[in-house]
């Protein structure tokens, strides 16, 4: 692809509370982020599970999953993703075909191979510690054996979930399931918006090795990016703090909610601070509607990717909405443009 005005826009939620909020008010932002997302253009809008983490509230992502389709009508909602060695292939299987069932042909099953937590989270989740994400081809086998039509005589069988047509998609921010995902021709989404230092290498190795198979003839490719859009780009540097702030907390061993926007984080963080989380979120775009429209296009052409999945934790739900608005507005002006020309 390469271009901003021939590929779709998707949305990558974390479900995030913030400073003096809760989880419910973090799923309330949810579905209204969602049923905007919609109305918007966006094609898919994802959650991702994680643990133990005081300003993330998708830890049950499949539940999540449920109440955002049941809130919208055309837009794919899905898993960005399942860390598939937390739970046994059949429960994810059965989840996910209860979802397909409820809600047929708009629900994605992306899959990482990280516990998505810490290590005594990942104990309590019932991870073996000695596991490192190895095993994650077998259990990959063992769902996509539960998803398919079952054999005569099987003895255990998902139900839901046997037989459903789910597309699967491999998650990465390294090149592990680049490789797994080009050995089984599944579709690609990498992480961008946390590990922009691997991105293209992980790219490169994902449409090298590609093997076509009955889910893809190409690959395809669609890359994570955080986007902070604001009317001015001072306001949109200053939005961007307080997911800045969330990496420094985790930096430092200790997550919390989100926190408000600053005016200057030089106050708050080391050089020495600044510069891992940089090393993070240095691929982020940050601006106003102009800067948005030439970074994103350059994104875009930088990565060809098949599709642009944006991710942008902010204090405010209305800046929040906002920035997604301005980062469809931007792709609808390149699209007619194109359309024109």
């Amino acid at each position: 692809m390469g271009r901003l005005s021939e590929i779709p826009l998707s949305v990558l939620d974390l479900a995030p509370i913030v400073e003096g909020g809760t989880a419910s008010d973090a799923f309330r932002n949810s579905i209204d982020l969602v049923q905007f997302a919609e109305r918007l253009g966006y094609r898919r809008y994802w959650v991702a599970e994680h643990h133990n983490m005081p300003g993330i509230a998708s830890s049950a992502t499949s539940v999540l999953i449920s109440r955002l389709a049941a809130e919208t009508s055309t837009i794919r909602i899905g898993a960005g993703g399942i860390m598939l060695p937390n739970h046994a292939p059949l429960v994810i299987a059965e989840q996910f075909g209860t979802l397909e069932a409820m809600f047929p042909g708009r629900i994605d099953l992306g899959l990482g191979r990280a516990p998505g937590s810490d290590r005594m989270t990942a104990h309590a989740l019932r991870r073996r510690l000695e596991s490192n994400g190895d095993d994650f081809p077998e259990l990959l086998q063992e769902l996509r054996f539960f998803l398919k039509e079952p054999l005569e005589r099987q003895s255990v069988q998902a139900v839901p979930g046997g037989g459903a047509d789910i597309p699967i998609w491999l998650l990465g921010s390294s090149d592990f399931s680049a490789h797994l995902a080009a050995q089984l021709g599944l579709p690609f989404s990498f992480a961008a918006h946390f590990s922009p230092a691997n991105t293209i290498p992980a790219l490169e190795i994902y449409r090298q090795n590609f093997r076509p198979s009955a889910t893809l003839a190409e690959p395809y490719a669609m890359v994570a990016v955080n986007v902070f859009a604001a009317d001015t780009t001072q306001e949109a540097e200053r939005l961007a703090t307080s997911q800045h702030q969330s990496f420094l907390k985790l930096a430092r061993g200790r997550p919390g909610k989100v926190q408000p926007p600053v005016d200057d984080m030089e106050a708050i963080w080391s050089p020495e601070e600044k510069a891992a989380v940089q090393a993070r979120l240095g691929g982020s775009i940050i601006g106003d509607a102009a800067n948005v429209k030439e970074e994103l296009n350059a994104f875009a052409e930088r990565t060809a990717a098949d599709e642009i999945m944006v991710n942008a934790i902010m204090y405010d739900h209305t800046a929040r909405r906002r920035s997604y608005e301005i980062v469809a507005e931007v792709w609808k002006s390149e699209t007619s443009t194109s359309a024109v020309g």
